[in-house]
């Protein structure tokens, strides 16, 4: 306990985990699940998607699927760099716990 107090026991790395679930998950989800709540408090963000929906309706189903696929794999990249950033801080922390040893 007294290296906890102290600051010779690091805590970052679980904090760090638990934070990048946090960023994974919990926080995309609920984005989307006040989605209504933003576009109602913020009317730029309603006329906003109003737009992406009229301009997504004049797609042809090629371009529609062609879209949805592009908008997937950026999410997917998002959540890669989300993970790499996660795993360059831990990495540095192990560094720092196997110097002290």
């Amino acid at each position: 306990m007294t290296d906890f107090l102290t600051f010779k026991t690091f805590i970052s790395i679980d904090i760090l985990i638990l934070s990048y679930y946090l960023g994974a998950i919990i926080i995309p989800l609920a984005i989307w699940l006040s989605k209504s709540y933003l576009q109602r408090k913020f009317k730029i963000l309603d006329r906003f998607n109003n737009f992406l929906k009229s301009l997504f309706g004049r797609l042809n189903l090629k371009r529609r699927l062609l879209s949805i696929f592009f908008m997937v794999v950026v999410f997917i990249s998002m959540e890669i760099v989300w993970r790499m950033c996660f795993e360059v801080m831990i990495g540095y922390f192990q560094i720092v716990d196997a110097l002290k040893k």
